[in-house]
């Protein structure tokens, strides 16, 4: 809490005169802290603090941890900007999921999940339409989208199964809406979720900067 995010620290040879040790124990200190993600350094103009990372548990067979939660757990406080809500016609793979035809209405809505008003994440989430209709007009702003639902409908993701995770690059508007350079590597995360009574209920596929977000496995 010394040196803001974004803000840059002393010079090696202030710091090594600040607490009186020598050079290479700075320079030694500075790039572990580096290898952890506190620091970044860049070439020809010094050393900055990075913005703490979101930590969020992705061991989800039986212990699905929210956006929201996974913020409160942080100490940092969740935002959410809703970007479109879109009804489209089921792929064979995402009808397979939630047991409808193909062709069948599903919901989907975008949004922005920000930590301390800093978007760390793009994420649609997918409905049955039919069954959440309601979500078509619903003030989903700054909330967990999890809860709502849940209040709503008493229904609440419990696990997933499968989950996957791979490197995938930002378009020009994920990037925008991001808040990161075009192309930036970002996380790409599907994961299928089940309710308590293990029946399909919500396709996730989430757009997350790496540099901003950090998964307990």
């Amino acid at each position: 809490g010394v040196y803001a995010s974004g803000s840059r620290i002393p010079s090696e040879m202030e710091l090594a005169k600040y607490y009186g040790v020598g050079r290479i124990t700075v320079r030694r200190a500075i790039e572990e802290l580096s290898r952890a993600g506190y620091l970044n350094r860049q070439q020809g103009r010094g050393t900055f603090v990075c913005a703490p990372k979101l930590k969020r548990k992705i061991v989800q067979k039986g212990d699905v941890q929210s956006f929201s939660e996974g913020c409160a757990a942080n100490d940092m406080v969740a935002g959410a900007r809703l970007v479109s809500r879109t009804v489209v016609a089921a792929t064979r793979e995402d009808a397979a999921f939630f047991g409808v035809e193909p062709g069948c209405e599903l919901i989907v809505v975008e949004r922005v999940r920000t930590a301390d008003s800093v978007p760390v994440m793009l994420e649609n989430n997918i409905y049955v339409y039919e069954d959440n209709a309601y979500l078509s007009t619903a003030p989903l702003s700054n909330q967990s989208i999890f809860e709502f639902v849940r209040n709503r409908t008493g229904r609440a993701p419990a696990f997933t199964d499968p989950c996957t995770l791979e490197i995938a690059c930002a378009s020009p508007e994920v990037a925008r809406l991001l808040a990161v350079p075009v192309g930036e590597p970002l996380f790409y995360m599907e994961a299928f979720f089940f309710d308590e009574q293990r029946r399909p209920f919500i396709i996730g596929r989430q757009r997350i900067v790496g540099s901003r977000y950090v998964f307990d496995i």
